[in-house]
């Protein structure tokens, strides 16, 4: 792939920008007219760089998704299996409830390369926990993301303190993922 032109690369970040602020203001659902205005481009221009919303998603929250990654692979290399599982859930949950437009971002969708990625990350992170005996062998990282993400997108149009809300939440999913006692 060869490089972008000055102008090309200027008009890709002002729309990374300006849908930056308008996921942090609207949400996911922002009109990508107003993002396109925003950044002093026309629509055309805007579907140039982002063929879809989610890979315009993908681009804005791209360093928080690393930033998950990285937390996954070293609390894979050191941590132990059930609490790095626990301690990665808690991380993301607290990424997506405090960052509008995040949950988003980690749906399963053909395009979301947000979601494989994190997927991928913390796949990782579950086999371990199930060969320690630590979560029950039918969850996957899907079932665990789907939860994140719905509880995430809950809180988000709620009332109050949407960070302690989906801390709960999140809570109580855990306790669900753990295996079952015997009697």
């Amino acid at each position: 792939m060869r490089p972008r032109r000055a102008d090309a690369r200027r008009n890709y970040d002002q729309l990374v920008a300006a849908a930056s602020a308008a996921f942090a203001r609207d949400g996911a659902g922002a009109s990508l007219e107003e993002i396109a205005r925003q950044a002093g481009v026309g629509s055309a221009t805007l579907h140039r760089h982002f063929p879809s919303r989610q890979a315009l998603l993908s681009a804005v929250f791209h360093d928080r998704v690393e930033a998950l990654c990285r937390q996954a692979h070293q609390l894979a290399a050191g941590a132990e299996p059930g609490p790095a599982l626990t301690i990665w859930l808690r991380a993301v949950g607290a990424s997506v409830a405090s960052t509008r437009g995040l949950a988003s971002s980690l749906l399963p969708s053909a395009d979301n390369a947000c979601h494989r990625t994190v997927e991928e990350a913390g796949a990782e992170l579950v086999t371990r926990a199930q060969s320690a005996g630590a979560v029950r062998p039918e969850v996957s990282i899907t079932d665990l993301l789907t939860l994140v993400v719905a509880i995430s997108m809950t809180v988000e149009h709620g009332p109050g303190d949407t960070g302690s809300e989906a801390e709960r939440l999140l809570s109580l999913a855990i306790d669900g993922i753990r295996p079952l006692r015997q009697p």
